[in-house]
């Protein structure tokens, strides 16, 4: 059953180690989400436990905190095993284990996966580790090599099964659920329930505690998620344009490190925003300035880290822009959660980097929203909006200040000098201006405009072609899963290179599989990923030219549904 109005416990009454709960009295953890009120005590007390809650939920330390409470330091061999779908998560997953482990002396956690060297995590493995956080692949490679021994393993997490199983790895898992040894605790984690998942609990789990969130509101309903992708963009300026395109009152702007808020504060001083930075260096009573000085209107742009940020709360927040991605789900659910609030709607914008889509796409998961790609505002959009506020203005001080005296000073100027008061008002504008151009050159858009031009021209001006004989068409023969003969196999694209791997149709593969194992071991986008033929007990795939050779060797290890891949270059 979902667990709604959930009675809170503190961290205090949930028999948690010394130096554990030490690490969260000094980070500021007071309170435990619903899924850490409802996990910790059942997994403290080895029970095994199925869980179902969106990322977002503070899963991890659910599980991490009390896995570490029972951890003998003196014991190097893994005492815990956490099987992740992805490398960038098993990443996380360890550094939240370091963290809440931050007063443990001599504990070592490892992450394991594909793309990294073997002999790093061999040297790693054979200094010893505590907790080992890694994917299927890599993970089943070292069991099968004997160089990860779980015999002193007490504790085992399945963190986002539902993901594993959309890539293909949910045989993967099963493998490695039947080599543990018994008994060992075992937790799964999904934010779905999809029957192969069930069955597997069924399967492995004994008599699972179950634990179901779902959360009554979402801080997202009010708040419009959009992401720049700041591909061959400077950042700054591109910070700089949105801010001056966008119709905003108070904004925060999150970075990730101290230098950041100050550099891009002296920024956009420089560009005539009114704003100031806030990050932990700055003396307490200055940053309570700062806040206030928000709330007030004196500034309207705040440039923060998340640890100066935390339990800000100022009602006219409309924008949250974060400039950097943050590392975890948590922080980004806090930050957006900045606006949006008393009532009103916000919006929160991402800067996204190419390499940082994987991020993109768990927060997406967490908030279940899809979150809107934006466009670089154009100068034609900028100037538009600069005019709009020139206007508004103009309009406000016509409407709430006593203007009698200028009135008069302005008539008296223009009949002195013969001209109109249309020009007395230009060069006022003007010498408020100063020398800094007030609409920036729209050469760029024009340019932009012309290059399309001579395409649209050209098929204006193209005559039409003499009809042809029509050629008769032939019917596609549709594939069936027999064996592919070269004659039925596509040419090659350009710039792409055919391999062969030793797994077929009579494993079960499916082009899912192909594309989950590639992309999770090499790091290449999916999108990179070519053609597929999949023959009765092998398959071909198009992968980008000049594969590097350590790469190749990480694939002709990798495995994909119990079996290795056993790369090779294909020869027509």
């Amino acid at each position: 059953m979902p667990h709604t109005n959930i009675k809170q416990a503190g961290f205090d009454e949930m028999n948690l180690s010394p130096d554990v709960f030490a690490v969260l009295q000094t980070v500021g953890y007071e309170t435990p989400t619903p899924i850490q009120t409802l996990t910790i005590p059942h997994m403290i007390e080895c029970k095994d436990l199925l869980g179902q809650a969106r990322t977002g939920t503070g899963k991890t330390a659910a599980f991490a905190l009390p896995l570490l409470s029972r951890i003998n330091l003196e014991n190097k061999r893994p005492q815990v095993l956490v099987v992740t779908p992805t490398r960038e998560l098993a990443i996380q997953v360890a550094q939240s284990f370091n963290d809440y482990g931050a007063k443990m002396k001599g504990l070592n956690v490892l992450a394991v996966y594909g793309g990294q060297s073997y002999s790093v995590q061999l040297n790693q493995l054979k200094r010893g580790a505590h907790v080992i956080v890694g994917t299927p692949g890599r993970l089943m490679d070292h069991m099968r090599r004997k160089t990860l021994c779980l015999a002193d393993l007490t504790g085992l997490v399945l963190d986002e099964a539902d993901e594993m199983l959309q890539m293909g790895f949910i045989d993967d898992v099963e493998w490695i659920l039947s080599q543990i040894p018994q008994p060992t605790q075992i937790a799964l984690f999904s934010a779905t329930m999809p029957a192969p998942i069930q069955k597997i609990a069924g399967k492995y789990l004994k008599d699972p505690e179950k634990v179901i969130i779902r959360q009554e509101s979402d801080v997202t309903n009010t708040i419009h998620q959009k992401f720049l992708m700041v591909k061959n963009i400077n950042k700054s300026d591109a910070l700089v344009r949105i801010l001056e395109a966008s119709s905003h009152d108070g904004v925060i702007v999150f970075t990730r490190t101290r230098n950041d808020t100050m550099t891009l504060t002296k920024i956009l001083e420089e560009k005539g925003f009114k704003t100031e930075a806030l990050n932990g260096e700055i003396a307490q009573a200055a940053r309570e300035r700062t806040v206030n000085r928000l709330k007030n209107g004196s500034i309207d742009i705040l440039v923060a880290t998340d640890v100066a940020a935390r339990g800000l709360d100022v009602d006219r927040i409309s924008h949250v822009i974060n400039y950097d991605v943050p590392s975890k789900i948590d922080p980004y659910i806090h930050r957006i959660g900045r606006t949006g609030r008393a009532g009103r709607t916000g919006e929160a914008i991402l800067f996204v980097q190419p390499k940082e889509k994987w991020m993109l796409k768990q927060i997406e998961k967490a908030t279940l929203r899809k979150i809107e790609e934006i466009a670089l505002p154009s100068n034609r959009q900028i100037n538009k909006k600069r005019m709009d506020d020139f206007k508004n203005k103009i309009y406000q001080t016509i409407s709430t200040e006593d203007l009698c005296v200028f009135t008069d000073l302005v008539e008296s100027t223009a009949k002195e000098q013969d001209i109109s008061i249309s020009q007395v008002a230009a060069a006022l504008a003007k010498m408020l201006q100063g020398n800094t151009p007030f609409l920036p050159e729209t050469t760029a858009d024009k340019s932009a405009a012309k290059k399309k031009e001579p395409k649209a021209e050209a098929k204006k001006k193209e005559p039409k072609a003499e009809k042809k004989a029509k050629t008769p068409v032939v019917p596609k023969q549709k594939q069936t899963p027999a064996r592919l003969t070269p004659n039925k196999i596509t040419p090659t694209e350009k710039g792409m290179e055919r391999y062969r791997i030793e797994v077929g149709h009579k494993h079960g593969l499916k082009p899912g599989d192909v594309v989950g194992a590639i992309s999770n071991e090499s790091g290449l986008e999916s999108k990179f990923i070519g053609a597929i033929n999949i023959d009765y007990d092998y398959s071909l795939v198009d992968l980008p030219f000049g594969m590097p050779k350590n790469i190749f060797n990480l694939l002709k290890m990798t495995w994909v549904k119990s079996q290795k891949m056993s790369i090779s270059k294909y020869a027509c």
